[in-house]
């Protein structure tokens, strides 16, 4: 599916659920959110027939998100249903790792191929600070759990927050040494309460930049650039999406837990896929990716409407 601007759209990110169980700073506002009704969420038949659809639009990639995808219940269906419509497209899920550690094996046998998660600090007191609660030590045991369940090209999130976490960004930068892993530092984007934030919370990725002066830039992975310090093993990433837009490489739309496609992070275009089925399903995904803007506005500091756990990360 090639979009109005001759990008080639094959990456979809489909949210599963907007609950989560913890409660970051950046996401969700301090007393979490209004649980909706079940009705008002997308069934897991419901899911699967979207991803059908976006496949045969020329899909190759979906990533399962949330909230935290693991809260939701028939997760290994959906994962199941998902590689059954075609085993070659990548199934990938982006999670907190709290929940991960039981879980890992199954995930791995259902047909999920990757696994991205989101840590923001390597200290257990900051990391309980920013997820509100979260334990450091229940996600390291899902990473030791997904290694184990056979998960490789394992990818760490961590989200700059400027005055929060800046000064873990060595540590983190250091797991790559001796990890065949991928850290990549993504700008904190003005969404939600974020936007309202002061000015000394977004870090530019200037700031990670300096510190990987010896690096060789490896290559782009969708949005992300990717380095490689000599001698290590993994690879750290930055996700820019503020200091240096991507948006003439952005390959993705979004569909989120209540049922609306959004080609564009931070634009409020949406488009209801609730009770569509075959061809009119198809249809409209296809529309939805047409409207596709060509910029995002985040450097006006404009911010999408939603909170990021209700649009789907």
């Amino acid at each position: 599916m090639i979009d109005n601007y001759g990008r080639t759209i094959e990456y979809l990110r489909l949210s599963v659920t907007d609950l989560c169980n913890y409660r970051c700073i950046y996401c969700m506002p301090p007393d979490g959110i209004q649980k909706r009704s079940h009705a008002e969420m997308l069934s897991i038949e419901e899911l699967t027939e979207i991803a059908s659809a976006a496949i045969t639009l020329g899909v190759r990639k979906i990533r399962l998100t949330g909230g935290e995808p693991l809260v939701r219940r028939s997760m290994l269906t959906l994962c199941r249903s998902i590689k059954a419509i075609n085993d070659s497209v990548e199934l990938s899920m982006t999670t907190n790792g709290s929940l991960l550690a039981p879980m890992a094996g199954e995930l791995k046998a259902a047909g999920v191929d990757r696994l991205n998660i989101s840590i923001d600090s390597l200290d257990p007191d900051r990391y309980r600070l920013i997820t509100r609660g979260g334990a450091l030590s229940d996600v390291l045991r899902g990473i030791s759990a997904a290694e184990e369940a056979g998960f490789t090209d394992t990818k760490i999130n961590a989200v700059l927050l400027g005055g929060i976490n800046e000064s873990e960004v060595i540590d983190f930068i250091s797991l790559t040494r001796d990890h065949a892993i991928g850290v990549r530092f993504i700008e904190l984007m003005p969404i939600g309460e974020v936007a309202h934030w002061p000015q000394e919370r977004f870090l530019s990725d200037e700031f990670v930049a300096s510190l990987l002066d010896e690096a060789q830039l490896e290559r782009y992975d969708g949005v992300a650039q990717i380095y490689r310090l000599p001698g290590h093993k993994g690879t750290v990433g930055l996700i820019t999406p503020l200091s240096h837009s991507f948006c003439d490489r952005c390959n993705r739309v979004r569909v989120t837990a209540d049922g609306m496609l959004r080609p564009c992070l931070h634009s409020n275009i949406e488009v209801s896929l609730r009770g569509l089925h075959g061809e009119e399903l198809i249809s409209a995904i296809r529309d939805g990716i047409l409207q596709k803007p060509m910029h995002h506005h985040l450097g006006e500091y404009h911010s999408a409407a939603r909170y990021m756990n209700e649009i789907g990360g």
